[in-house]
């Protein structure tokens, strides 16, 4: 039987991710908050989720490009792989930068900027769309002349390395200040400190921020989140809010030339203001705040729980059914979503709850056949009015701790 061995990225990851927290306890720093952690391997899990539909797609992209418009045939010999690693490297620097001064790149990267932590954790903030966009760019490199094989074993490579500068239990690190991009390099680039705003684009090397004037080097403690902070745990909202602000803003904006050049234009030419109208619409904001431990459990448990699924869906992806893979695709998205507004406190957690019943239920129908689903349907009904008529009120009490 064949695995799929990058499947074991996933306990790898979260192994450093608890050394580096017990690291922090020793040195008693307070580098972790429940919330922020859960919200930032929410989004790794979507995005780690959704790449398993996409991965392919990318390398064919790649492919084509380097069939029909490479200009050189580079091969993989030691000096075709350090101008891989350094040309995916500069890519990257003019990708991470211009996602900080257009608003469209930005829609999409700000999920990244969004934690008021930083630690390994934060790393995991990558959507689905940042990697389309991010293929958009690397789209030069086939047509440089390498080869598919060597770009997706190169971006794979070039992947890991910056998990591990999402950090602050390391230090400065002396010489290597002057050539890699450090921890304390890529801390000034998540903070929202004014001296520190849109500084430090590089991924492993930073003379790219040297050259081109975008280095900054840290000196006072860096404030961690975006400017205005997001002030929210909500999977969706995190996602999407800066995308509905841009819209309403363009919306607001006379004139189809100037709302075009807004979706080009820096992010600051969004109202910051939007934000709090929006949220006051769409949030639905709760008035109470668990943080029992009885609650923690629950929401621990379900993160628990998908990391299992996902670890062992994309193990054995080879093997699941498109319809399963489907199937488990909704289900770690309903409970990715569920997750969210528990954190939020939010009485519409009851919906996802229910979505995710209705798909495990289609889950059971995939493998036990037609017969089940109708004795499936009628428990689900018998289940969803037994819920609102007597069990609703005691869930939120159950798991909040009281009602909403």
């Amino acid at each position: 039987m064949e695995i799929n061995w990058i499947a074991f990225a996933v306990p790898l990851f979260l192994f450093f991710m608890g050394a580096e927290y017990l690291v922090a306890r020793w040195q008693k720093k307070k580098y972790f908050t429940f919330n922020n952690s859960v919200a930032n391997l929410n989004v790794g899990i979507a995005e780690r989720l959704i790449d398993s539909f996409t991965v392919g797609a990318f390398y064919f992209v790649y492919d084509y490009l380097h069939r029909h418009y490479a200009l050189f045939d580079i091969k993989a010999s030691a000096l075709g792989w350090i101008g891989l690693l350094i040309a995916t490297d500069f890519v990257w620097y003019w990708y991470h930068r211009l996602a900080h001064e257009i608003n469209v790149f930005w829609a999409v990267h700000v999920v990244h900027h969004q934690s008021e932590d930083f630690n390994y954790t934060v790393s995991a903030r990558i959507t689905v769309f940042q990697a389309l966009v991010r293929t958009g760019f690397w789209s030069i490199l086939p047509v440089i002349g390498f080869p598919a094989e060597m770009i997706t074993t190169m971006l794979l490579v070039h992947g890991l390395y910056p998990f591990f500068i999402h950090t602050r239990t390391v230090g400065k690190l002396g010489w290597l200040e002057y050539v890699f991009v450090t921890p304390s390099h890529h801390r000034v680039h998540h903070a929202s400190n004014p001296e520190y705003l849109d500084k430090n684009y590089g991924d492993v090397f930073i003379f790219w921020d040297k050259l081109f004037g975008t280095f900054v080097e840290e000196q006072e403690e860096a404030v961690y989140g975006l400017t205005k902070q997001l002030d929210s745990h909500s999977f969706l909202w995190q996602h999407f809010h800066f995308l509905l602000e841009l819209l309403e803003q363009a919306r607001r904006t006379p004139g189809l030339r100037a709302k075009v050049r807004l979706l080009f234009d820096k992010p600051d030419a969004v109202d910051p203001t939007i934000r709090d109208g929006l949220a006051d619409r769409l949030l639905l904001r709760s008035s109470v705040r668990s943080t029992s431990r009885r609650f923690r459990g629950y929401v621990v448990g379900q993160l628990t729980g998908i990391l299992l699924i996902l670890f062992c869906y994309l193990l054995f992806e080879d093997y699941v059914s498109v319809p399963l893979k489907i199937i488990t695709t909704l289900f770690i998205l309903f409970t990715l979503v569920n997750c969210g507004a528990l954190l939020e406190q939010r009485q519409w957690v009851v919906y996802p709850e229910i979505g995710r019943l209705v798909v495990l239920w289609l889950g059971l129908y995939l493998t036990l056949g037609y017969p089940m689903l109708v004795i499936l349907a009628y428990i689900g009904g018998l289940s969803l009015w037994v819920y609102f008529s007597l069990i609703q009120k005691r869930y939120f009490r159950l798991v909040y701790g009281k009602s909403v």
